[in-house]
């Protein structure tokens, strides 16, 4: 059955090198996957990698990393055209929907150019629950901090507007991230936002963000708004998962 009410897990996190595969899911997308409440059978999760150019390679480690976890993976790839003929259906058939890094400008322009932006919506409002990582995280919101267009990082402002806020990535590890995402907020380019250090997530019910849980030691999620014309970022107590 899906989730209570719709869900969206955004974070800096959620996976990791394998020891025996490339790659695993991390305690994050175990959390993701926990609030789904499948019961009875494996989770269903369909993975997206548009942000990296439906790249098969990435495609199939991300398959392994699932099966490691007792999840039973699809996915949707886009390019050079959707694998589904359904897309709405095939997302509303998962109990968990992950999303992974790369260019968010990117994947926001494919989205739309496919109809996944409408689909999206509707699988969050049936309560199917939304999670990802860096790119995967950002598309949520109205905006953030991205490397799509270059070293330096930009402002996006066209994320899908599931949620009304701003949202910074990797705000700990890299160093643009911090210092751009508060000045935008300051200056109105971007709304007040919720910002994950590596290893960090925020958890929404709804529009409300209701936690902050970290996989990692010392990591930690913030509130940043506009006061007075600068920008006031509050550290919110993070649950260890």
């Amino acid at each position: 059955m899906p989730a209570d009410a719709p869900t969206i897990l955004a974070t800096s996190g959620g996976i990791r090198l394998g020891r025996r595969t490339r790659f695993e899911f991390n305690k994050l997308t175990d959390y993701a996957v926990e609030l789904a409440g499948v019961t009875g059978r494996a989770p269903r999760i369909c993975l997206l990698a548009t942000a990296g150019g439906d790249d098969k390679a990435t495609l199939y480690h991300l398959y392994e990393a699932a099966q490691v976890a007792g999840l039973q993976p699809s996915h949707l790839a886009l390019f050079p055209m959707p694998n589904v003929a359904d897309i709405t259906a095939h997302l509303l058939e998962a109990d968990v929907v992950w999303v992974g890094g790369g260019s968010v400008a990117g994947l926001l322009a494919m989205w739309r150019l496919h109809g996944v932006d409408a689909a999206m919506r509707t699988a969050w409002e049936a309560g199917v629950v939304l999670t990802g990582v860096s790119a995967g995280s950002i598309c949520w919101h109205v905006g953030g901090t991205t490397d799509s267009f270059g070293p330096d990082l930009r402002p996006i402002t066209d994320g899908l507007a599931l949620l009304p806020y701003a949202n910074g990535v990797h705000y700990d590890s890299e160093e643009q991230r911090r210092p751009l995402f508060q000045q935008l907020i300051a200056d109105g380019t971007l709304p007040t936002g919720y910002a994950t250090d590596d290893g960090a997530g925020v958890l929404y019910r709804g529009t409300e963000a209701t936690e902050a849980v970290a996989e990692r030691e010392g990591a930690a999620a913030y509130s940043v708004i506009a006061e007075g014309g600068r920008a006031v970022e509050t550290r919110l107590e993070t649950r260890a998962l």
